[in-house]
């Protein structure tokens, strides 16, 4: 089985590939997989450190904002696509793939157009709730759309080839006893939560938790692990000690969260971003949550997937423009005070969740190509 992998951009896009890819392995452990990407892009480093093969393309993004620098820009990402055709049909006529997947980020266009072209069968993943432009101009020309969720389908015009898979995950989340999971983090009983923005963090949800958690320390009894990200350091640090807040037995920070899934199994609430991978942590895990997309998502798809948990049940959606301290401490109060409803949001995040969505989304890989040797 001869297999190319396109995905590039955002770990959204990387690591549901990286997932198809250990699958496959797993069922044929003698299939050739060809991974594409962005030159130097975050995909190069994660899936050269997960041992696959990497062929690089030089890609840029389009700019919708119309300035002469970005009609610059955007006359260079044309050149770079017009190359990187040229680039796919050589690949694919020297790889022979049985198959070409795609799963987000620019790359995935040039190299499942020419894979069309060529007679390779071709499948997209879209693992958020809005389609990427890459999905909406590949959808009617793929053999197959492998989406998220159903809500994906009500954006696109062309239907008849779409499957709701849900989104692969690279291992199944280890959901640990929550109180077991507690003391593994030496936190004492009483509600938890769990509040990150991101890697490089961010500092708006920082500074409406630090008011938080002034409130968390007049009442007591309430457990908090606080990720201030690569950049959040200084002012969190700043805010801490302008509120009188130590870290202590019930109040962990940390630049990174490095044991996430010990933490979510631990948490009674998570407070976060709303990328399309951590949303599928949190179903898989059936943890409430308050979402806070981030306004500089392309096409702003954070809120669409903050909207399909929250519209279900599953989330509050808070806007970034709508974030302040007094907002999150209403948000957060009310749940306190009605653990019936964070139970119920729990419920609803668990029943999102697709279990087996990867195993769905090889079998319909599989199931184009099952009239080819493998």
């Amino acid at each position: 089985m001869r297999v190319i992998l396109a995905a590039g951009g955002t770990a959204g896009h990387i690591n549901p590939a990286l997932a198809i890819a250990d699958k496959i392995k797993q069922l044929f452990p003698d299939a050739a997989i060809k991974f594409v990407g962005a030159q130097g892009g975050m995909e190069e480093k994660l899936v050269r450190k997960a041992g696959y093969d990497f062929t690089a393309f030089r890609m840029a993004g389009l700019q919708r904002k119309l300035t002469p620098e970005n009609i610059k820009r955007n006359i260079q990402a044309v050149h770079y696509y017009i190359t990187a055709q040229g680039s796919a049909h050589k690949l694919i006529k020297e790889f022979a793939p049985d198959i070409a997947i795609g799963t987000g980020g620019y790359v995935c266009a040039p190299v499942l157009a020419a894979a069309a072209q060529m007679g390779v069968k071709t499948a997209v993943h879209e693992s958020n709730s809005l389609p990427g432009m890459t999905t909406t101009m590949l959808a009617h020309r793929v053999d197959k759309v492998l989406c998220a969720n159903e809500d994906v389908l009500t954006h696109l015009k062309h239907t008849e080839n779409c499957v709701v898979t849900g989104n692969p995950l690279r291992s199944n989340i280890p959901i640990e006893d929550r109180d077991d999971a507690r003391k593994k983090l030496g936190l004492p009983e009483g509600m938890t939560i769990v509040s990150f923005g991101g890697s490089l963090g961010a500092n708006k949800i920082t500074e409406a938790v630090a008011e938080l958690l002034k409130w968390e320390r007049e009442v007591g009894g309430i457990n908090h692990i606080h990720s201030y990200g690569g950049n959040g350091k200084d002012m969190f640090d700043g805010l801490l000690k302008e509120k009188g807040i130590e870290t202590g037995e019930r109040f962990i920070a940390k630049e990174y969260i490095d044991n996430m899934y010990t933490c979510l199994s631990a948490a009674d609430l998570i407070i976060s971003r709303a990328g399309a991978m951590t949303l599928t942590e949190l179903k898989a895990a059936g943890r409430a949550s308050i979402l806070i997309p981030f306004p500089q998502a392309a096409e702003n798809h954070q809120y669409y997937n903050a909207l399909t948990m929250s519209k279900n049940g599953a989330a509050i959606l808070i806007e970034d423009k709508d974030l302040t301290a007094e907002r999150l401490l209403t948000e957060v109060k009310g749940l306190y005070e009605d653990r019936e409803r964070l139970a119920g949001m729990e419920k609803a995040a668990a029943a999102l969740n697709i279990p087996n969505a990867t195993d769905l989304v090889v079998g319909n890989i599989l199931d184009l190509i099952k009239d080819r040797p493998l």
